[in-house]
């Protein structure tokens, strides 16, 4: 990680730990946002006025927190204004790093070496990791924002005057409703899964498994529409989405979350093949990446061999034409 602007640790996955071995993400540091006239967000300073050809998205096509953002600039229609940088699927000793991987990118900007640089030169001074997404302003060569969280909802609107869309993925009326069921996804599903995978006692591991699976229980009885608010798609189901791909080709074998595979869900399942046919969607899916990337996980693979399934995850891939 960075320290005062200085590469001073390998990469590790457990990024903290309470006391009780559970694990503790990161907090983001960077959180201006992106709005129609540039005036200030939620948080942040003024000053990032929406404009075609502005800002670049750097991600990781393994990372579930910066697939969200790709498919909200797809499904928003974006893609011509905000270009996108693919990073190595594979965590080095300096964390993400640029090309060397088929499907990864130069970075066109610095020619940078690895995301960390991108970093300190946004804050020569920064501490902390170097985490995908990362939201770039090519005008005043700044960081925007590295939470995917708000890089979502700023795509949801920010960009409207350019780019007029009818769907809102956080539409004002289920403005309450998506907040809390967000908040609960987060916990036990979409971070649950990683408090499963890097839980430091056992303990840690009981407490997040049971909550990941009473959240997949959860979202199961809830699907009697198209979506977890009915017919209408939101970014709570994006925030599901990302997890639910990854779930039985990572998360049930490699973070021991393996009650059940997504596919003992039917309606679960069905709800995938749903997700994965909407407008651009299964072009943010790049398996290769998403097990190469996790399987390199050295802490919990340390010989990195690669499992080759799950095949019915291949199969419903194949069908809506998703990379590898």
């Amino acid at each position: 990680m960075l320290v005062n602007g200085r590469w001073t640790d390998n990469w590790h996955p457990v990024q903290a730990s309470d006391d009780k071995g559970r694990f503790v993400r990161q907090v983001s540091g960077f959180r201006n946002w992106i709005t129609p006239d540039g005036s200030a967000g939620p948080t942040g300073s003024a000053g990032f006025k929406a404009e075609a050809g502005r800002y670049r998205l750097y991600v990781a096509l393994i990372c579930p927190w910066a697939s969200r953002t790709l498919i909200a600039r797809k499904l928003k229609g974006l893609d011509r204004l905000i270009p996108v940088t693919v990073v190595n699927p594979m965590l080095g000793a300096q964390g993400w790093s640029f090309g060397g991987y088929d499907g990864a990118e130069e970075d066109p900007l610095f020619a940078a070496r690895h995301l960390h640089e991108i970093y300190t030169r946004a804050d020569a001074g920064y501490t902390g990791r170097a985490t995908v997404p990362v939201l770039w302003d090519m005008r005043q060569n700044v960081m925007v924002n590295n939470e995917s969280a708000d890089i979502l909802r700023m795509f949801d609107t920010a960009f409207e005057g350019l780019v007029p869309s009818d769907l809102r993925l956080y539409p004002e009326d289920l403005a309450g409703e998506i907040d809390a069921l967000n908040a609960r996804m987060y916990d036990q599903f979409n971070n649950g899964v990683y408090k499963a995978g890097f839980a430091q006692s056992q303990a840690a591991y009981d407490e997040a498994v049971e909550g990941v699976f009473t959240f997949l229980d959860e979202m199961e009885g809830r699907l009697t529409g198209d979506y977890l608010f009915g017919d209408q798609l939101t970014e709570s189901d994006i925030r599901a989405f990302v997890t639910l791909i990854r779930f039985d080709a990572a998360y049930h074998g490699l973070f021991k979350a393996n009650r059940r595979q997504i596919a003992d869900y039917p309606r679960l399942s069905a709800y995938l093949e749903r997700m994965l046919s909407l407008p651009g969607v299964a072009e943010t899916v790049n398996m290769d990446h998403i097990t190469r990337g996790y399987y390199a996980i050295k802490a919990l693979n340390p010989n990195g061999i690669r499992p080759t399934g799950p095949a019915h995850v291949a199969e419903m891939l194949a069908r809506a034409g998703a990379q590898g």
